[in-house]
């Protein structure tokens, strides 16, 4: 009987799951054909509109500064180098790095012993020089008496043998006469021409004894110069550095002991692109006396002189670009600088009329910038870019009463419509601090007791909440939000 009734029970609940797995296929079939027979409707699309932060285009003028680094240096610099050899026998007290000095202060002064022998040399072989010079005048004053006498004894020769001559002509002389006569001229030629051989050999002696009164000159010159080398002078005003000596020292000639330099005198060398360089000459392809801006900047403060470019370098040195130009720092305004000092200039190029400033990211690569139209739709515009300052471009090209894109993205593109954000609309206004109101003890260990006992709660969220309320002054909106749990 059981065995029965169990079967009678089984077919019972399979007929009921196949009764309702009947009723759910039909109402599914019902459905579907019901779905089927219905006429299709498409959604209309919603257009995407993006906001996007805009600024207006307008044209003004604008003097583009361009920025670079550069160094202080001084024009006067000297360096000091010992004009001869020996020990230092003084030295100045402000001969040390660092030391200004005065122009005409005797800086250095070299143990003299040595120059003054060589100079008491040089004066004993002068005077030597001078007393042979009078000793050749007066040989060859001797010599050219000699020569005139000689050529007078010749000359009476001559008469006697032009005498016997006649005599013989008349009959009275002899020929024995003649010939001794003539035998006495020749004997007088060869006298007067050994005599102007003497007196020639004289006048070369003078003229030697001269060259080496000459040589003995310059000898004693050079030894007085030497001298009073021994004895270093400042040439101008300035400060000392890279001193390398100390008193009783040994120095060698031309020896490098330091380097005199003016404070007074010093300009700014800094180099600009070659495109850079193009935009500050004039008409006539001169560089133009632009002032500039230097900047050095300290911990807590910095020193800005004014300055002026003067010149520019002759050339381009191997393996470097652009331009080296030099500026005069004005007068008075040197104080704090150092020549060394590594500063950052910058030059104010000529003026620009009618361009536009923008900000850098509203340009992409090919030059191009987003403006709206009447409908808020986005215009690809082709503008030409003059200048990049930092973060703002300035560029030139017909957008007047324009709203331009400020910050360009790759969801943007021409056709898109968008919702323009001014600038005073984006939220750039700094947030105005949250309300906050005091609590009462008993109000306070409540809700902190409350906050507890929330096992919903993650622990890190109870520490934050707890510890604010353990404050004097609570958020108003915090507050709010847990007395609306607590019903208070």
């Amino acid at each position: 009987m059981r065995f029965l009734g169990r079967s009678l029970l089984a077919l019972f609940l399979l007929g009921g799951t196949l009764g309702i797995l009947a009723i759910a296929g039909s109402a599914v079939v019902t459905a579907v054909q019901e779905r089927a027979s219905r006429e299709s409707r498409e959604r209309p699309q919603r257009e995407r509109v993006y906001a996007v932060r805009v600024v207006p285009a307008e044209f003004t003028s604008v003097k583009p500064m361009i920025s670079a680094f550069g160094e202080i240096r001084s024009r006067r610099s000297l360096e000091i180098r010992a004009p001869v050899g020996g020990n230092i026998l003084e030295l100045s007290p402000n001969f040390v790095e660092g030391g200004v000095v005065v122009r005409g202060e005797t800086i250095l002064r070299i143990d003299p012993a040595d120059a003054q022998a060589a100079l008491d040399f040089a004066l004993a072989d002068r005077n030597d020089a001078e007393a042979e010079v009078k000793e050749a005048v007066r040989s060859l004053s001797l010599a050219r008496d000699e020569l005139l006498a000689a050529e007078e004894r010749e000359s009476l020769l001559r008469q006697s043998l032009e005498k016997q001559r006649t005599l013989l002509e008349r009959g009275v002389g002899t020929i024995a006469a003649v010939e001794n006569a003539e035998l006495s001229v020749s004997s007088g030629k060869q006298s007067v021409l050994s005599i102007r051989k003497s007196v020639a050999q004289a006048e070369t002696r003078v003229d030697q004894a001269n060259s080496l009164l000459a040589r003995r000159e310059i000898a004693l010159a050079e030894s007085v110069r030497k001298l009073e080398n021994t004895s270093l002078a400042a040439e101008f005003s300035g400060t000392l550095s890279g001193i390398s000596v100390v008193q009783g020292g040994l120095v060698s000639a031309n020896e490098r002991i330091g380097t005199l330099i003016d404070p007074t005198a010093l300009e700014v060398s800094f180099r600009i692109s070659s495109t850079q360089y193009l935009r500050l000459l004039d008409g006539s392809g001169r560089l133009m006396p632009v002032r500039i801006g230097v900047n050095l900047e300290l911990n807590d403060s910095s020193i800005e002189p004014s300055a002026q470019i003067v010149r520019e370098s002759a050339a381009v040195k191997e393996g470097q670009t652009g331009r080296l130009l030099f500026a005069s720092i004005k007068s008075g305004q040197e104080k704090g600088l150092k020549p060394g000092d590594f500063v950052s200039v910058s030059v104010e190029e000529p003026e620009l009329r009618g361009v536009m400033v923008l900000p850098a990211t509203s340009i992409d690569s090919t030059g191009k910038i987003l403006a709206l139209d009447a409908e808020d739709r986005l215009e690809a515009l082709e503008v030409e870019l003059l200048r990049r300052q930092g973060d703002e471009i300035i560029v030139r090209g017909r957008l007047r009463n324009r709203l331009i894109v400020a910050e360009r993205s790759p969801m943007l593109g021409s056709g898109i419509k968008v919702k323009p954000v001014l600038p005073a609309q984006d939220g750039d206004q700094p947030l105005e601090a949250p309300e906050m109101i005091a609590l009462s003890s008993e109000e306070r260990n409540k809700l902190i007791a409350m906050v507890e006992s929330n096992s919903f709660m993650p622990a890190r969220a109870k520490e934050r909440v707890i510890e604010q309320l353990k404050k004097p002054e609570v958020p108003a909106e915090m507050l709010d939000r847990l007395r609306s749990r607590v019903g208070g």
